[in-house]
């Protein structure tokens, strides 16, 4: 039975990759701030037969990944899926809220590195040896054509860099590192208007979580399979 762990499990895109991941078999490590607000999250573990359990983790304090990482140091983890991120309101240009903008970095750039670094060796045992970061095509610099979004559009554009890096550090222990754009979807950060539904969104990016191999490490996807612009 395959293991994925899930950063960011108790709504949205998360709590839809818990659901079909769990559906489909997999032993499912889902982390989210506060699993007793989880109310969602705890009723999918408690009818998956022991197959999802929750793990508390806010990704925005390192200390927090570094003793959940203890906490599973014996597992092999074949797919660690860095899905947590937020948007925030920053602010117009000239009037940009340098806190907001940080913190868009602790969590959308700075956390899925600092995950990958703790559970490298989780990931690095398991038989698939994946590390999928949920991106967004918004940080493609190649593609901006209407600016604004400055602390969510740089701080996906620096995990698209990280990510390449971490994919040519990471090759030479087969470890298979992705970037995936699920589209515009309804969630919370969404809203209301976007077009895609989310189990849709989700079906595509496990489509191409699986099939990727090493050679497509350290590529830009959408969730429909194409690879994006950078």
């Amino acid at each position: 039975m395959p293991t994925t762990l899930i950063t960011g499990a108790n709504r949205g895109l998360g709590l839809e990759f818990v659901r079909q991941y769990a559906e489909a078999g997999w032993r499912v490590l889902a982390c989210c701030r506060d699993p007793r607000a989880a109310t969602d999250l705890a009723a999918l573990a408690g009818a998956s037969g022991g197959r999802v359990t929750v793990h508390a983790l806010d990704v925005e304090e390192p200390a927090r990944i570094e003793t959940l990482g203890r906490e599973l140091a014996g597992e092999a983890i074949d797919l660690l899926l860095n899905n947590a991120g937020i948007y925030v309101r920053e602010g117009r240009f000239g009037e940009l809220d340098l806190a907001a903008w940080e913190r868009s970095f602790r969590v959308n750039t700075l956390a899925p590195v600092r995950m990958a670094e703790v559970f490298l060796e989780q990931v690095a045992r398991s038989e698939r040896r994946q590390v999928v970061n949920v991106t967004s095509l918004m940080g493609s610099i190649g593609d901006n054509q209407s600016g604004g979004s400055y602390a969510y559009r740089s701080s996906k554009a620096a995990l698209n860099m990280a990510t390449a890096c971490m994919a040519l550090d990471l090759r030479p222990r087969r470890i298979t590192c992705l970037l995936v754009h699920p589209g515009w979807v309804k969630t919370d950060m969404g809203g209301a208007q976007a077009p895609l539904e989310a189990p849709e969104s989700v079906r595509g990016m496990r489509q191409v979580i699986d099939r990727a191999t090493l050679e497509d490490t350290g590529k830009f996807f959408d969730y429909e399979g194409d690879v994006l612009p950078w």
